[in-house]
């Protein structure tokens, strides 16, 4: 797992710029639509809708834009019919990556994620090549420095918690997804505030890359999560910190 924890903590590191740049509101936006739209507009009967609104108030999303989100995805506000797909591929090394977007125009946008691909050493595959390499899991971090371990993991394992690891200044929580909000609210109750608590898709096994391949790889998660239409990137790379470090500071 310590390729897609370090890249999650780059993301969560990075998201507060994206936030200030608008690309992270966008983003957010576009699921709080897309979740009202398959659940319904209360975020009490609608566990995706209330995960995507927490994800909204972590980032300081103005009430009024969560509001209007909502209505166009319950049809309320007139809006723009986004189409959730994902994308399978290859990295460097072989790496398998999942993409997840949600797009109004699939040819623009699969066009864009083949480009993308092509200019960092993958390729685009097909539909179920590579997403057997992945299973969904409750995922959230809570920073090291701040919690007494044996104190969070009791509350994490009462909580349902499937599995806590220390890697390296933070302390990953994993869940099977129907308890992922129980036992993050029991978390946060206890007065502990994860860094970051989503529904993610978890590699079974890793692909180590070190020099051009690592270089190659990093570029890659950049550029596709800098598209607009990109929701997430999953990938199963393994890259030893401090290059990883080096690569994005």
């Amino acid at each position: 797992m310590s390729g897609h924890s370090k890249w999650a903590g780059i993301k969560h590191k990075k998201a507060k710029v994206d936030a200030q740049r608008g690309r992270m509101f966008t983003k957010i936006i576009r699921e709080i639509t897309v979740a009202a739209r398959v659940g319904g507009g209360d975020p009490t009967g609608n566990p995706r809708l209330r995960t995507a609104i927490q994800a909204a108030r972590a980032v300081n999303m103005p009430a009024d834009n969560i509001d209007r989100a909502i209505k166009k995805g319950t049809g309320e506000l007139a809006g723009v019919n986004y189409e959730e797909v994902t994308y399978e591929g290859y990295g460097p090394g072989g790496v398998a990556v999942l993409v997840g977007v949600m797009t109004d125009s699939k040819n623009r946008t699969v066009g864009e994620i083949r480009k993308i691909f092509s200019r960092h050493g993958g390729n685009l595959g097909e539909s179920g090549c590579v997403a057997f390499l992945f299973e969904k899991k409750g995922y959230l971090q809570i920073e090291a420095s701040k919690v007494d371990e044996d104190r969070l993991l009791t509350i994490a394992l009462d909580a349902g918690a499937e599995d806590m690891q220390r890697e390296e200044s933070i302390f990953a929580v994993t869940t099977v997804p129907k308890d992922f909000e129980k036992v993050r609210d029991k978390i946060v109750k206890s007065g502990i505030q994860p860094l970051s608590a989503e529904i993610t898709m978890h590699p079974k096994s890793t692909v180590r890359l070190e020099g051009k391949h690592a270089e190659q790889m990093l570029r890659l998660m950049e550029e596709l999560e800098e598209n607009d239409d990109v929701q997430h990137v999953y990938a199963n790379f393994d890259i030893p910190e401090e290059i990883m470090a080096a690569m994005t500071a």
